[in-house]
């Protein structure tokens, strides 16, 4: 048990370290050399260095390395919260109960969103029927190519996979699974999931863990860039750092996004059939309408409806 626990705290130590005590330090270091930089011009800040004298007694030493460290876990804490609102800027999952005027923003853009979807899906659909009819045997040549279909097809995904629901890009992607889910096999996904999640094996957890958590450290990485936009007041050339900051934590926010969703949906997919027999549902196969509506009541405390559909299985008379 000692081992155990030594273990942990060696872990949570190493990652204490990784994740707060050395970026906050990082930025600490940075901050600090802004105040002294005019453009390009580092004289100042190599004039202030070798200005710098050493502690007179390790007890100064000690305590000067231990506020440092103290500041620097702090900048990573900071880092840590905003980046827990980027993540949920992100994904807007309930965008609904935002306050008042971030709510009007984001209904604004959920409708800005869906006309665009609607006007590139539409011109997808008409493209890709008129591409059809012209390879029926003598109807009339199209001139569309398999890559117009394929450019119209990638733009209506720039917006989403299915018809925009939340106000960005990475929300719409998750909900797009919950609405395939729902729309195939009236299966309420977020109502299911809990039960599912505890029926999935190890390693498809431990997936599906890492990409969430591959979600947060993008967002935190564009905490921290709202974090050195402090760097950038005091020195301008470090606004180049703040936006390749925020490029880089969106393209990884939205790719990990992706593969989180690919694995939610893969394993549901898998899984629920499972999941559904062990619910005491009678079924094999896919998920059919009748099976994905008996889940959904069931999970949902709602056993009483459940009769009232057709996959509901029959009561075993005893013998």
């Amino acid at each position: 048990m000692t081992g155990l626990l030594a273990e942990v705290g060696k872990k949570f130590a190493e990652r204490w370290l990784t994740l707060l005590v050395l970026p906050g330090a990082l930025y600490l270091c940075a901050v600090a050399a802004a105040r002294h930089l005019d453009g390009f011009a580092f004289a100042p800040l190599v004039s202030k260095v070798g200005a710098l004298s050493a502690p007179r007694d390790n007890a100064s030493a000690l305590l000067q390395l231990i506020v440092f460290a103290v500041l620097a876990a702090a900048a990573g804490l900071a880092a840590s919260a905003v980046g827990s609102l980027v993540e949920r800027l992100w994904l807007a999952e309930d965008w609904q109960s935002w306050p008042r005027p971030l709510r009007r923003l984001a209904l604004l853009r959920v409708g800005a969103r869906r006309r665009r979807w609607d006007a590139d899906h539409n011109a997808e659909t008409a493209m890709r029927e008129q591409y059809l009819r012209g390879r029926i045997p003598g109807g009339t040549p199209s001139e569309i190519t398999d890559l117009d279909l394929e450019l119209a097809l990638r733009k209506v995904m720039a917006t989403a996979q299915e018809r925009p629901a939340r106000p960005t890009w990475m929300g719409d992607r998750v909900q797009a699974v919950v609405a395939r889910y729902r729309e195939e096999c009236g299966l309420d996904l977020p109502s299911v999931w809990p039960h599912l999640w505890l029926a999935l094996p190890d390693q498809v957890r431990a997936e599906i863990k890492e990409a969430r958590e591959s979600v947060t450290r993008a967002a935190v990485l564009a905490g921290w860039g709202v974090l050195y936009a402090a760097v950038a007041v005091l020195w301008w050339p470090a606004s180049l750092l703040v936006a390749g900051l925020f490029v880089t934590a969106r393209q990884r926010g939205r790719r990990a996004t992706e593969a989180y969703a690919l694995l939610v949906e893969a394993a549901a997919r898998l899984h629920a059939p499972e999941l559904a027999r062990g619910l005491g549902l009678d079924h094999s196969g896919p998920l059919d309408a009748q099976t994905g509506q008996a889940m959904t009541l069931l999970v949902q405390g709602q056993a009483h409806l459940i009769p009232l559909t057709v996959g509901w299985p029959g009561t075993q008379q005893p013998e």
